[in-house]
């Protein structure tokens, strides 16, 4: 963390650019995950990468989901925890159009993405439908489920559902994040006007 009362202020863009976190927050994390592990091994998890805006580029949100892959177990002393399938994920390039829409579901303007049909998604390697939606049955919740067609594999598909308390942290995160996805992370280098 850097002790910004006597930090040293680097004198070009360059120079703040290959610092390793912006200087004027100090260290912050810009990966978050949740995983819900399952007795029967159905469980998933989800990843979140924050990329922030850069230059006139807009930043973007990866969101990964993987299915769980193995099962927590205990034997005498020794526990091993579940895995997930980060290999076989679900990677999802999230814009600010496809944020703001699930913005829109978490603040309860819609219940689902484009009416349940989701965002199409298509890269250099797959298509993908991307869906969110909100849910009361079977449980509370909001569903967040991908499924993508390599053109060269087989179809993949995964879901995470949010537990209600988890919904909260996590829109509250993206609402938060909305400023550096458009506009970046303020530079130290840049001048600070005084506002008054």
């Amino acid at each position: 963390m850097i002790d910004t009362a006597t930090a040293t202020i680097p004198e070009t863009d360059a120079a703040v650019e290959a610092l390793p976190f912006p200087p004027i927050y100090g260290s912050w994390p810009d990966r978050a995950s949740i995983c819900h592990p399952s007795p029967s091994g159905k469980g998933s998890a989800i990843r979140f990468e924050l990329h922030p805006a850069r230059g006139r580029i807009a930043g973007h949100i990866f969101i990964e989901v993987a299915r769980q892959k193995t099962v927590a177990s205990v034997q005498g002393e020794v526990t091993t925890f579940a895995t997930f399938d980060w290999e076989n994920k679900i990677c999802c390039k999230m814009g600010l159009g496809d944020l703001a829409q699930m913005m829109m579901v978490f603040r309860g303007m819609q219940e689902s993405i484009q009416d349940g049909k989701g965002l199409f998604h298509r890269s250099a390697k797959a298509n993908t439908v991307i869906k969110f939606s909100h849910q009361i049955e079977p449980r509370p919740g909001y569903m967040f489920s991908a499924s993508s067609k390599p053109f060269d594999g087989e179809l993949r598909d995964a879901y995470f559902i949010f537990r209600p308390e988890e919904a909260v942290w996590f829109s509250t995160a993206l609402e938060a994040a909305m400023g550096v996805l458009v506009f970046g992370v303020p530079s130290a280098s840049a001048p600070l006007e005084n506002p008054f």
